[in-house]
């Protein structure tokens, strides 16, 4: 069973012991390199990484180096590969706090294109186009 995050920072309000609210939730706990975060949702899409990054317009070569750990995405990238793979917006909340960085955020401008952008399945070069229309940065 999955515990809510509130759930979990009320839990660990209430903790007697640090060592036992982690063995407690030991099994809820994230943990794993971002390439081991970006390995687990590739499976869950059951994509290949070369469509992932052709559905992401990211370079191939820089890619599979994101893939296999020895390069670190920024944000951005990060949030194109979740695009890439079509995960859902939560599931893109999840991988963005997982690996370090921060969620998309409803009140910032540049956040919510994203956001609506995802949350309708656009394409990287659609959410692109929207961000490009209302002078945000693109990804």
């Amino acid at each position: 069973m999955v515990k809510e995050t509130k759930e979990m920072l009320e839990q660990l309000k209430t903790a007697e012991s640090l060592d036992g609210y982690l063995r407690e939730n030991e099994d809820q706990l994230v943990d794993g390199t971002i390439r081991e975060q970006l390995e687990a949702a590739l499976r869950e899409t059951g994509l290949s990484k070369a469509e992932v990054l052709r559905r992401a317009e990211i370079n191939d070569i820089y890619g599979y180096q994101l893939f296999a750990g020895s390069r670190k995405p920024s944000r951005d990238k990060l949030i194109a590969l979740c695009i890439g793979m079509s995960l859902t917006l939560d599931r893109t909340q999840c991988l963005l706090k997982a690996t370090g960085f921060a969620p998309l955020y409803a009140k910032n401008k540049r956040d919510s294109i994203l956001i609506f952008g995802i949350q309708n399945n656009q394409t990287v070069l659609e959410i692109n186009t929207a961000l490009y229309d209302h002078a945000e940065p693109t990804l």
